[in-house]
């Protein structure tokens, strides 16, 4: 009778909670993402023909090999098509590498804005050629379109313009752009060292990485400005299994294949890594949450109740969703024996690793490295870095992000949001505490499926609102940091 009792106590107190989380959710009013483009079609053109020439230049990085050259002749196309940044500017170019000094009226808060030169290949059949830059269908075609020679041009061009305009910017600007950005290259660094051998220390960063996202989350409708504010860490991971080989008409138990087969079975089907929901993505959904119709709504707004559920989850329902809330391992590469019937002496599978901040590099690599020894593996780490940390959402300098966001894209809502994947920002935490990744265009499917696959582009009715955020940031940055 007791047990009954409180069972039904139990209920009681869950349908409370549930009804105060529906009065609270109908309490919240209802939002919709109202930014769309809607640009003067002859700048957006000129735009657009200036991202087709920057297209049209093939700049593909390889990994190890020094295409200084190559990246030499791409510059010349950046001073033709923006002659006063070349002319007034300070230009540094290190093995390929650029950074360009504005100086401006006050030292104290630099502002850098960045994005990379470089492309990755491009392979497979393409319905405009990768390198035509062609202008079709209201788009810029080709590899670099999208990632990211469009935030290359923006920034350039709006430093032109200011520049026609006789601006002279409250704070110091510097545009950085390194040629090795695709394969994690050295570039970056290289321009990270000039500035620590200057004695510069940017007080905010603002690269590639986020963006205008349209439909970001399954049921949230919309164009919406998600802002990195941090960067899981990775790792390249290669696990070997080894034996006497032999041949396969008498198989030995536990060979290498199979021992590594159990392995990533382990992984695939059980919750290795701790999933917890970190503040900048409770954040997100609390900012998305209006914008979503009642049922999603009412979780999305009340992670007091729901949180363990999704935590649960989000995984099943979105993978980008469920990697910003637990580190993440993808097995990618795999080799063995060079014949059917000849069992491998040594056979290995190569994972790709993504840290997130409540379980960073070395917890999450002690786990995986245990894991592997009860396999009978061989772990070894090809590659590793950890997090960057997070910005400060509430900081000054966050801030007025997101106030020139809402400034130049009216009925677009900024959110925070968590990098999984990796850029060349991360090489600026050495001397920055407020490091953002926001490309300032707009990515739908379409423009999200074409990075780094086929039919790569990007809308350029989204190029001047591009330009005027870089303008508004440049010249509101340092006036006012208080909030």
């Amino acid at each position: 009778m007791i047990a009954l009792w409180i069972v039904l106590g139990l209920i009681g107190l869950l349908l409370l909670l549930l009804l105060a989380a529906m009065i609270r959710t109908l309490l919240i009013p209802n939002k919709q993402s109202t930014y769309r483009p809607d640009p003067d079609p002859e700048q957006a053109e000129a735009y657009a023909e200036k991202l087709s020439a920057m297209v049209r230049y093939e700049t593909v990085s390889v990994p190890g090999e020094d295409l200084r050259e190559k990246f030499l002749g791409f510059h010349k196309v950046l001073e033709e098509l923006f002659p006063l940044v070349h002319r007034e500017l300070e230009k540094t170019e290190i093995d390929g590498n650029l950074l360009y000094y504005w100086k401006g009226q006050d030292s104290s808060r630099p502002l850098l804005l960045m994005s990379h030169q470089d492309v990755v290949p491009a392979e497979g059949t393409w319905e405009h050629e990768p390198f035509s830059g062609d202008i079709a269908d209201g788009k810029v075609w080709g590899r670099g379109a999208s990632d990211t020679k469009c935030s290359v041009m923006a920034f350039f061009q709006a430093v032109e313009e200011l520049l026609a305009e006789g601006v002279v910017p409250p704070q110091d600007v510097y545009l950085s752009s390194s040629c090795t950005e695709e394969w994690g290259g050295d570039g970056c660094p290289k321009l990270v060292a000039e500035l620590e051998r200057r004695g510069v220390k940017p007080y905010l960063v603002c690269d590639e990485g986020g963006g205008i996202i349209t439909d970001p989350i399954g049921g949230i409708h919309g164009n919406f400005a998600m802002v990195g504010v941090f960067e899981k860490g990775k790792a390249d991971v290669r696990f070997t299994a080894k034996s006497g080989g032999g041949h396969a008409s008498a198989p030995p138990a536990h060979s290498p294949v199979a021992r590594l087969a159990a392995f990533v079975n382990e992984i695939e089907t059980r919750s290795v890594f701790k999933r917890k929901m970190p503040k900048e993505v409770a954040a997100m959904f609390e900012t998305l949450a209006p914008y979503a119709g009642f049922p999603l709504k009412l979780v999305l707004s009340n992670l007091w109740l729901f949180r363990p559920v999704l935590l649960k989850v989000l995984p099943a329902i979105s993978a980008q969703a469920g990697a910003m809330i637990r580190t993440t391992i993808a097995f990618t590469m795999m080799s063995g024996s060079d014949a059917c019937n000849v069992l491998p002496q040594e056979a290995s599978i190569c994972a790709n690793m993504r840290f997130i901040p409540h379980q960073g590099m070395e917890e999450s690599l002690g786990i995986v490295r245990k894991l592997a020894e009860k396999h009978g593996l061989e772990t070894e780490v090809l590659a590793a870095n950890d997090y960057t940390e997070p910005v400060n959402i509430h900081g000054d300098a966050f801030m007025t992000v997101q106030r020139v966001i809402a400034e130049t894209f009216p009925g677009c809502a900024g959110s925070p949001y968590v990098m999984t994947g990796a850029t060349d920002s991360r090489f600026y935490h050495r001397i920055c505490d407020n490091v953002v990744c926001f490309a300032p265009v707009i990515y739908g499917p379409e423009q999200m499926k074409g990075m780094h696959g086929v039919n790569e582009n990007i809308e350029y009715s989204c190029l001047p609102g591009a330009v005027r955020f870089y303008q508004n940031l440049i010249r509101e940055f340092g006036k006012t940091m208080k909030y």
